[in-house]
């Protein structure tokens, strides 16, 4: 019996709700894409000379985001109950000196990995090209598409990043030059304006062409590791979800049916257990994912689970009369709300650009 099923021994391993198991053969593979600092890691380079000193750090220096291990661990072992094929690849602006490191950690984590790329920053230095050191779009948008033609045929994908760089931004392109949503003028024009580095842009050109047309990213995952208000990412559309932890993020993968709620149960106790949150927390975290409209349902049977579980503070009030009438309530008060439908998602690029050139490119100024 794993941890997980352990902690949840109430309900005989744990009334898991596992998601509706699918036949292995109709299930598409899927591809799980990371950025890897402030998203994997809590990396520390805001100044020229902390990222000097990143190269330099071993693998037990380097501390990783609060519950990111617990969820990766959980996406892979979902897809391999379910006969999914499932890739995890990381996409990093870290130079390629700090890969044997990262390579470490991972191994010290129990996290598997079908690849990494880096970002040789050498070159830039080399030719004095020091503007393009911190230019992200062109690297990370040219690798994906790169990747995208790899991937399997049919492959869906879900994509994490961060609000510290052009996370939201750089995949939302990705997104919808896969769905054939953005067209190859359009897409140069962007990539004009955000001045990236002209080889890259002629390399960008070139893949999109070849890239087949598919509504493959399903969930755009930005980590809010500076606090970026919410609010700033909804001209992004439905598609990206602010998450302020990796409990919010478990509990859209949850409802969307990528992992049991024993992923969820195990991401929560790391942050309890890791990184001091409290019950009220992951509380307010859910309620802040209802809220904003991130999950469909106000389920109160996945609230009295994770209650149950110890991950959410209990509701329940002693005595038999008093219980049923508090389920009473509580059912009327949870009655859920219908959501709007789920749109397809089009963004204004010229006008978020506007936004986003004027702030000086900072993440989620050019959704505000």
């Amino acid at each position: 019996m794993t941890g997980p099923e352990r902690r949840l021994g109430w309900v005989g391993a744990l009334r898991v709700r596992r998601p509706r198991r699918r036949a292995a053969a109709m299930l598409a593979p899927v591809v799980y894409r990371w950025d890897l600092d402030k998203t994997y890691l809590k990396s520390d380079f805001e100044s020229l000379a902390k990222m000097m000193r990143v190269p330099f750090e071993r693998a037990e220096d380097k501390v990783d985001e609060p519950g990111v291990v617990a969820l990766m661990r959980a996406l892979r072992a979902a897809a391999r109950a379910e006969g999914r094929r499932s890739f995890v690849y990381f996409v990093s602006a870290s130079p390629p000196q700090i890969g044997r490191a990262i390579r470490d950690k991972l191994a010290l984590d129990g996290v598997e990995i079908d690849g990494i790329v880096f970002k040789d920053q050498l070159q830039h230095l080399v030719r004095g090209r020091f503007r393009f050191l911190r230019e992200q779009v062109g690297f990370k948008l040219a690798e994906l598409l790169k990747a995208r033609l790899a991937a399997p045929a049919g492959a869906i994908e879900y994509l994490f990043g961060d609000d510290w760089e052009s996370d939201s931004l750089c995949y939302s392109l990705y997104a919808d030059v896969v769905a054939g949503r953005l067209d190859h003028q359009a897409l140069g024009d962007i990539l004009v304006r955000l001045r990236i580095d002209p080889a890259r842009l002629v390399e960008i050109r070139s893949l999109a062409r070849k890239i087949p047309t598919a509504d493959a990213v399903r969930r755009i995952f930005i980590n809010l590791e500076r606090r970026t208000p919410p609010g700033r990412f909804r001209s992004f559309g439905a598609r990206l979800v602010p998450t302020f932890n990796y409990f919010q993020t478990a509990l859209v993968l949850h409802e969307e049916g990528m992992v049991p709620l024993a992923a969820v149960v195990a991401v929560g106790h790391s942050l309890i257990d890791r990184a001091t949150f409290t019950r009220a927390q992951l509380r307010n975290s859910l309620d802040d994912l209802v809220r904003r409209g991130h999950l469909r349902t106000h389920d109160p049977a996945l609230r009295r689970d994770l209650e149950e579980s110890g991950v959410l503070p209990s509701t329940a009030v002693p005595g038999w009369w008093t219980q049923r009438l508090w389920r009473r309530l509580r059912r009327r008060r949870s009655t859920p709300r219908p959501l709007p439908a789920k749109r397809p998602v089009v963004i204004d690029y010229p006008r978020l650009l506007d936004a986003w050139l004027a702030s000086g490119g900072r993440p989620g100024e050019a959704a505000s």
